[in-house]
């Protein structure tokens, strides 16, 4: 089945998708039957770019690479902003990849929201419609008879709302407690072997863990917007921002790392979700977890979620939370979902 795409922002991770989609044809192809044309790519930085008979994605990543920009690539319609390039390029799904805002989620939400009105599917590695409007997207996305998927927003290619969603349906999610930015682990992990926090901040920023600005990591908003996606998503909450208490690692010492070590502990940024009294609750806050918690044993920039759940008891998946090819893969696996709910809606 052949579908026509749409790249709504091409930074890191659109490019990561892109290249995916090269290195894989022949397997997408041949194992599943899919097959895409990539019809347009607009991006607040670089431009826009459309051609209906489809791009050569090796040429866009060239052009890219060559002058950070898309509209020199020849032939090709140029000048279209992104909503419009939404409505009016034709492509079966639109792949939204643009910064994420945790205040508005703009422009992310107007994407989303034009995509769907237009009867096209969706899929998503941005945290901020998601999590700010997320069950409102479901539902519109049901109503206009498309698909609004989103794994890639909580732990990029490790499938952890796949999990939820499908392997764990039937069972009742208790609880969500789990590691959700490799930053702030990172940088923990480091200060156990007696390295001060800035200087460890330092080194996260080098190696590219840590943003130039890391408030969203370091202040704990990166892991509160995940969490609120498992919270109203997975476990039908209806929480906002402000009902999350969030604190942040920046009053983390060494001395408290210490503490912690000596009493058999370690200092982890813990992201949980919980049901009490009829409601889902949530926060974002440093915990000192006992050595023999699953989650103390998950250093560097690697996440973990663990579900407390009716029938399994508690189920752990561990992986990578970010990264180009990572986040890449999540959006693939968004699109074979899509994939195979219209074959089997087609063969209904």
């Amino acid at each position: 089945m052949m579908y026509k795409l749409a790249f709504v922002g091409f930074g890191t991770v659109g490019q990561g998708l892109a290249e995916i989609l090269l290195s894989k044809r022949e397997l997408l192809s041949q194992h599943y039957d899919f097959q895409c044309s990539v019809v347009a790519i607009t991006d607040i930085h670089k431009g826009s770019i459309y051609l209906k008979e489809g791009l050569d994605l090796e040429r866009v990543l060239a052009t890219v690479r060559e002058t950070r920009r898309l509209d020199g690539y020849p032939g090709a319609t140029v000048g279209w902003d992104s909503l419009k390039t939404i409505r009016d390029c034709g492509a079966d799904i639109v792949v939204e990849v643009t910064y994420t805002d945790i205040e508005t989620g703009e422009p992310a939400i107007s994407h989303v929201r034009a995509a769907l009105e237009s009867g096209k599917h969706v899929v998503t590695s941005n945290k901020g419609p998601v999590a700010l409007a997320g069950r409102e997207l479901v539902q519109l996305a049901d109503q206009k008879g498309g698909s609004f998927r989103y794994e890639g927003t909580v732990l990029s290619g490790t499938p952890a709302l796949n999990l939820a969603l499908e392997t764990l349906a039937g069972v009742e999610i208790k609880e969500v407690r789990g590691i959700l930015n490799g930053t702030t682990n990172y940088i923990l992990s480091e200060m156990e072997k007696g390295k001060g926090y800035q200087e460890t901040l330092k080194r996260a920023q080098d190696l590219g863990y840590a943003e130039a600005k890391p408030d969203a990591d370091v202040e704990g908003w990166d892991a509160l917007a995940k969490i609120l996606i498992i919270a109203n998503l997975l476990m039908g909450g209806n929480l906002k921002v402000s009902d999350v208490a969030r604190t942040g690692i920046t009053g983390i010492s060494l001395q408290d790392v210490e503490t912690a070590r000596q009493n058999n502990e370690r200092w982890k940024l813990i992201a949980h979700a919980w049901r009490e009294a009829g409601q889902v609750r949530a926060k974002v806050s440093p915990e000192r977890v006992p050595t023999k918690d699953f989650l103390a044993g998950v250093c560097g920039v690697t996440n973990a979620l663990t579900f407390g759940t009716d029938l399994l008891g508690e189920v752990t998946i561990v992986g990578p939370g970010a990264g180009k090819l990572e986040t890449g893969f999540s959006l693939l696996v968004d699109m074979l979902s899509i994939h195979r709910r219209d074959v089997s809606a087609g063969g209904a």
